[in-house]
Protein backbone atom coordinates (compact mmCIF):
# COMPACT_ATOMS: atom_id res chain seq x y z
CA UNK A 1 0.00 0.00 0.00
CA UNK A 2 1.21 3.52 -0.74
CA UNK A 3 1.21 6.51 1.54
CA UNK A 4 -2.06 6.84 3.45
CA UNK A 5 -3.95 10.10 2.85
CA UNK A 6 -5.23 12.29 5.67
CA UNK A 7 -8.83 11.34 4.91
CA UNK A 8 -8.10 7.62 4.78
CA UNK A 9 -5.98 7.90 7.91
CA UNK A 10 -8.84 9.63 9.73
CA UNK A 11 -11.19 6.78 8.89
CA UNK A 12 -8.71 4.21 10.17
CA UNK A 13 -7.92 6.21 13.31
CA UNK A 14 -11.55 6.82 14.23
CA UNK A 15 -12.49 3.23 13.54
CA UNK A 16 -10.00 2.31 16.24
CA UNK A 17 -11.18 5.06 18.60
CA UNK A 18 -14.90 4.43 18.33
CA UNK A 19 -14.60 0.65 18.59
CA UNK A 20 -12.48 1.00 21.71
CA UNK A 21 -14.91 3.58 23.09
CA UNK A 22 -17.70 1.01 22.83
CA UNK A 23 -15.63 -1.53 24.74
CA UNK A 24 -14.30 0.71 27.52
CA UNK A 25 -17.60 2.58 27.98
CA UNK A 26 -19.46 -0.70 28.31
CA UNK A 27 -17.05 -1.95 30.97
CA UNK A 28 -17.19 1.36 32.84
CA UNK A 29 -20.99 1.29 32.89
CA UNK A 30 -20.93 -2.26 34.20
CA UNK A 31 -18.56 -1.23 36.98
CA UNK A 32 -20.78 1.75 37.82
CA UNK A 33 -23.80 -0.55 38.04
CA UNK A 34 -21.93 -2.94 40.34
CA UNK A 35 -20.91 -0.08 42.64
CA UNK A 36 -24.52 1.03 42.90
CA UNK A 37 -25.65 -2.50 43.76
CA UNK A 38 -23.05 -2.57 46.52
CA UNK A 39 -24.37 0.69 47.94
CA UNK A 40 -21.58 2.83 46.51
CA UNK A 41 -21.69 6.18 44.75
CA UNK A 42 -24.38 6.45 42.10
CA UNK A 43 -24.25 7.16 38.40
CA UNK A 44 -23.60 10.85 39.13
CA UNK A 45 -19.96 9.95 39.71
CA UNK A 46 -19.73 8.67 36.15
CA UNK A 47 -21.30 11.84 34.79
CA UNK A 48 -18.81 13.90 36.78
CA UNK A 49 -15.87 12.27 35.03
CA UNK A 50 -17.06 13.83 31.76
CA UNK A 51 -18.55 17.06 33.13
CA UNK A 52 -22.01 15.99 31.99
CA UNK A 53 -25.22 17.31 33.59
CA UNK A 54 -27.57 15.01 35.46
CA UNK A 55 -30.73 15.19 33.35
CA UNK A 56 -31.96 11.71 34.29
CA UNK A 57 -34.95 10.83 36.44
CA UNK A 58 -33.28 7.78 37.94
CA UNK A 59 -30.48 5.27 37.40
CA UNK A 60 -32.60 3.21 34.99
CA UNK A 61 -33.04 6.13 32.60
CA UNK A 62 -29.31 6.91 32.88
CA UNK A 63 -28.22 3.40 31.95
CA UNK A 64 -30.71 3.08 29.09
CA UNK A 65 -29.50 6.37 27.64
CA UNK A 66 -25.80 5.55 27.95
CA UNK A 67 -26.31 2.10 26.50
CA UNK A 68 -28.92 2.54 23.78
CA UNK A 69 -29.56 6.19 22.91
CA UNK A 70 -27.98 6.90 19.50
CA UNK A 71 -28.52 10.64 20.05
CA UNK A 72 -26.41 10.59 23.22
CA UNK A 73 -22.85 11.29 22.05
CA UNK A 74 -21.50 9.48 25.13
CA UNK A 75 -23.48 6.27 24.66
CA UNK A 76 -22.39 2.82 23.57
CA UNK A 77 -24.95 2.95 20.75
CA UNK A 78 -23.65 6.24 19.35
CA UNK A 79 -20.02 5.04 19.34
CA UNK A 80 -20.97 1.74 17.74
CA UNK A 81 -22.82 3.54 14.95
CA UNK A 82 -19.75 5.69 14.26
CA UNK A 83 -17.47 2.64 14.28
CA UNK A 84 -19.82 0.94 11.83
CA UNK A 85 -19.89 4.01 9.56
CA UNK A 86 -16.09 3.99 9.36
CA UNK A 87 -16.15 0.23 8.86
CA UNK A 88 -18.34 0.64 5.77
CA UNK A 89 -15.81 3.00 4.20
CA UNK A 90 -12.91 0.71 5.14
CA UNK A 91 -14.50 -2.65 4.40
CA UNK A 92 -11.90 -3.62 1.81
CA UNK A 93 -9.07 -2.60 4.15
CA UNK A 94 -10.24 -4.39 7.30
CA UNK A 95 -11.79 -7.52 5.69
CA UNK A 96 -15.42 -8.58 5.49
CA UNK A 97 -14.88 -10.68 8.62
CA UNK A 98 -13.97 -7.71 10.77
CA UNK A 99 -16.85 -5.70 9.33
CA UNK A 100 -19.28 -8.53 10.07
CA UNK A 101 -18.32 -8.37 13.75
CA UNK A 102 -19.41 -4.71 13.81
CA UNK A 103 -22.78 -5.77 12.41
CA UNK A 104 -23.04 -8.54 15.00
CA UNK A 105 -22.22 -6.00 17.71
CA UNK A 106 -25.06 -3.76 16.50
CA UNK A 107 -27.46 -6.71 16.45
CA UNK A 108 -26.40 -7.76 19.95
CA UNK A 109 -26.93 -4.25 21.32
CA UNK A 110 -30.32 -3.99 19.64
CA UNK A 111 -31.36 -7.34 21.10
CA UNK A 112 -30.25 -6.30 24.57
CA UNK A 113 -32.37 -3.15 24.38
CA UNK A 114 -35.51 -5.27 24.05
CA UNK A 115 -34.47 -7.87 26.60
CA UNK A 116 -35.97 -8.23 30.07
CA UNK A 117 -32.48 -9.03 31.36
CA UNK A 118 -30.36 -6.34 29.75
CA UNK A 119 -27.14 -7.19 31.51
CA UNK A 120 -27.28 -10.86 30.55
CA UNK A 121 -28.14 -9.96 26.96
CA UNK A 122 -25.09 -7.68 26.77
CA UNK A 123 -22.62 -10.34 27.89
CA UNK A 124 -21.80 -11.55 24.33
CA UNK A 125 -20.93 -8.01 23.19
CA UNK A 126 -17.48 -8.05 24.78
CA UNK A 127 -16.59 -11.29 22.98
CA UNK A 128 -17.89 -9.88 19.70
CA UNK A 129 -15.52 -6.93 20.04
CA UNK A 130 -12.63 -9.27 20.81
CA UNK A 131 -13.55 -11.08 17.60
CA UNK A 132 -13.36 -7.81 15.70
CA UNK A 133 -9.86 -7.10 17.00
CA UNK A 134 -8.80 -10.64 16.22
CA UNK A 135 -9.81 -10.13 12.59
CA UNK A 136 -7.95 -6.82 12.48
CA UNK A 137 -4.80 -8.51 13.78
CA UNK A 138 -5.02 -11.51 11.44
CA UNK A 139 -6.43 -10.10 8.22
CA UNK A 140 -4.72 -6.75 7.70
CA UNK A 141 -1.30 -7.28 6.13
CA UNK A 142 -0.41 -3.64 5.57
CA UNK A 143 1.32 -2.63 8.79
CA UNK A 144 0.72 1.11 8.36
CA UNK A 145 -3.02 0.55 7.99
CA UNK A 146 -3.13 -1.70 11.03
CA UNK A 147 -0.95 0.61 13.12
CA UNK A 148 -3.16 3.67 12.58
CA UNK A 149 -6.21 1.69 13.73
CA UNK A 150 -4.32 0.61 16.84
CA UNK A 151 -3.11 4.18 17.45
CA UNK A 152 -6.76 5.16 17.57
CA UNK A 153 -7.52 2.27 19.91
CA UNK A 154 -4.78 3.21 22.38
CA UNK A 155 -5.55 6.93 22.17
CA UNK A 156 -9.18 6.33 23.05
CA UNK A 157 -8.42 3.97 25.90
CA UNK A 158 -5.88 6.40 27.34
CA UNK A 159 -8.34 9.29 26.98
CA UNK A 160 -11.04 7.44 28.90
CA UNK A 161 -8.61 6.18 31.53
CA UNK A 162 -7.44 9.74 32.14
CA UNK A 163 -10.96 11.13 32.37
CA UNK A 164 -12.13 8.36 34.70
CA UNK A 165 -8.98 8.73 36.79
CA UNK A 166 -7.76 5.16 36.52
CA UNK A 167 -4.78 4.16 38.68
CA UNK A 168 -1.47 5.55 37.47
CA UNK A 169 -0.03 2.12 36.69
CA UNK A 170 -2.78 1.37 34.19
CA UNK A 171 -2.58 4.83 32.60
CA UNK A 172 1.20 4.65 32.27
CA UNK A 173 1.05 1.16 30.75
CA UNK A 174 -1.44 2.30 28.11
CA UNK A 175 0.64 5.38 27.36
CA UNK A 176 3.73 3.24 26.81
CA UNK A 177 1.72 1.11 24.39
CA UNK A 178 0.59 4.21 22.51
CA UNK A 179 4.17 5.50 22.29
CA UNK A 180 5.33 2.22 20.77
CA UNK A 181 2.62 2.49 18.14
CA UNK A 182 3.41 6.13 17.42
CA UNK A 183 7.03 5.11 16.87
CA UNK A 184 5.88 2.82 14.06
CA UNK A 185 4.20 5.62 12.07
CA UNK A 186 6.24 6.07 8.85
CA UNK A 187 7.99 9.42 8.55
CA UNK A 188 6.68 10.02 5.02
CA UNK A 189 2.99 9.67 5.85
CA UNK A 190 0.85 12.82 6.08
CA UNK A 191 -1.01 11.26 8.99
CA UNK A 192 1.43 11.96 11.81
CA UNK A 193 1.35 12.93 15.46
CA UNK A 194 2.32 16.36 16.80
CA UNK A 195 5.62 16.13 18.69
CA UNK A 196 4.79 19.13 20.89
CA UNK A 197 1.72 17.51 22.40
CA UNK A 198 3.45 14.16 22.69
CA UNK A 199 6.20 15.89 24.70
CA UNK A 200 3.54 17.35 27.00
CA UNK A 201 2.13 13.88 27.58
CA UNK A 202 5.57 12.43 28.29
CA UNK A 203 6.16 15.12 30.89
CA UNK A 204 2.80 14.61 32.61
CA UNK A 205 2.37 10.84 32.44
CA UNK A 206 6.05 10.09 32.95
CA UNK A 207 5.79 10.86 36.68
CA UNK A 208 3.01 9.77 39.03
CA UNK A 209 3.01 13.10 40.90
CA UNK A 210 2.60 15.02 37.65
CA UNK A 211 -0.23 12.70 36.62
CA UNK A 212 -2.08 13.29 39.89
CA UNK A 213 -1.81 17.06 39.46
CA UNK A 214 -2.23 17.48 35.71
CA UNK A 215 -4.45 14.70 34.36
CA UNK A 216 -6.77 17.35 32.88
CA UNK A 217 -3.88 18.89 30.97
CA UNK A 218 -2.96 15.43 29.72
CA UNK A 219 -6.47 15.00 28.29
CA UNK A 220 -6.16 18.35 26.50
CA UNK A 221 -2.81 17.39 24.96
CA UNK A 222 -4.09 13.98 23.95
CA UNK A 223 -7.04 15.56 22.15
CA UNK A 224 -4.59 17.51 19.99
CA UNK A 225 -2.05 14.74 19.48
CA UNK A 226 -2.75 14.41 15.75
CA UNK A 227 -3.19 18.13 15.18
CA UNK A 228 -0.96 19.53 12.43
CA UNK A 229 2.21 21.18 13.71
Amino acid sequence: MGTISIEHGNNLYWLGRYTERVFTTLKALQETYDKMLDGGIGYQEYLGYFDLPDIYNDSKSFFRSFLFDKDNFSSVAYSLERAYDNGIVLREDISSGAFSFLQIAKDTLKGAKGSENTRFALLPLEDVLYGFWGCIADNIYDEETKNIIYCGKSTERLDLYLRMKYPYEEVHKEFERLCIRLGRVPKNTPYRYNTRFLSDLVEIIGEENEYDLKSGAAVASLERLFESA
